[in-house]
């Protein structure tokens, strides 16, 4: 049963590890309960697995997967649109924009209102342009950005690159704390977002939390399953509820053909 499973469901990422890790727990399990024997890289090849895209380690929420062909797939969630929920605090910045780095400024920031903050999110709204994070999962040279950081390496700010905010809106404003609604394109970093607001305000930002509220059609709420529900059956249940959320028939096909490259994504 579990070598037949094959299209795109959705799980809840837990804060703590990477996407990676909760991929590789995830197949670690059910080839455990399908009683399949694996000897280290080899799981690789026994379930073909993979997610339509990186959650920071700090973040939870909705974490995209494709089993068995369903990994061809994977490429349009990549592009698609994401919505998220973010805590941001005023008159701190760290080295990696979230809550997890070294504080590297603190501001004032007691000027601040909730009318100012409105204002500045209009202006990051729509097409933009982002400096994406120095600690982040883009490459240099075959390697990961923040492995080259944490080891030590100078690393030279990847260009401001042209980004898509759909929506963005204040929530809550409890100073230092503001939270955000954000819906965005593919590419796009919530952490330089919250950093970007703080410069804008003349004071600095991180991020507290980050969960991701949505990808694609799939949302938190309606398809992401818990831990506890990792199984055949649960998956098998999953994924049958959300083949009525993809593109019918020759659509589907259309779209396994057109992106190769989303089977990249296995095993990141």
């Amino acid at each position: 049963k579990l070598f037949s499973l094959s299209g795109l469901f959705a799980v809840r990422k837990p804060k703590g590890p990477t996407s990676a890790a909760v991929l590789n727990l995830l197949k670690e399990r059910l080839l455990a309960e399908a009683g399949v024997q694996t000897n280290g890289n080899k799981r690789n090849q026994v379930l073909k697995i993979g997610h339509g895209g990186t959650l920071d380690s700090a973040a939870t929420g909705v974490l995209v997967v494709g089993i068995g062909k369903g990994t061809k797939m994977l490429g349009t969630m990549l592009a698609g649109s994401k919505k998220y929920t973010a805590i941001g605090m005023l008159g701190k910045a760290t080295d990696t924009l979230d809550a997890t780095g070294k504080v590297t400024e603190e501001k004032p920031y007691d000027q601040v209102t909730k009318g100012d903050l409105e204002n500045v999110l209009q202006k990051f709204t729509g097409d933009i342009m982002q400096v994406p994070p120095l600690y982040s999962a883009l490459k240099k040279d075959g390697e990961r950005l923040s492995t080259l950081m944490k080891r030590g390496e100078a690393v030279e700010a990847k260009p401001a690159r042209p980004v898509r905010v759909y929506s963005l809106s204040l929530q809550q404003f409890q100073p230092p704390l503001f939270t955000l609604d954000v819906e965005c394109g593919g590419g796009f970093y919530v952490r330089s977002l919250v950093n970007d607001i703080g410069k804008e305000l003349c004071t600095c930002a991180t991020m507290q939390e980050l969960t991701r509220t949505k990808q694609g059609p799939f949302t938190l709420e309606e398809h992401a399953l818990h831990e506890d529900k990792w199984t055949i059956d649960d998956i098998a249940q999953s994924l049958e509820h959300c083949t009525a959320l993809l593109p019918a028939g020759p659509a589907r096909k259309k779209l396994k053909t057109e992106h190769p490259g989303g089977a990249a994504v296995v095993c990141e």
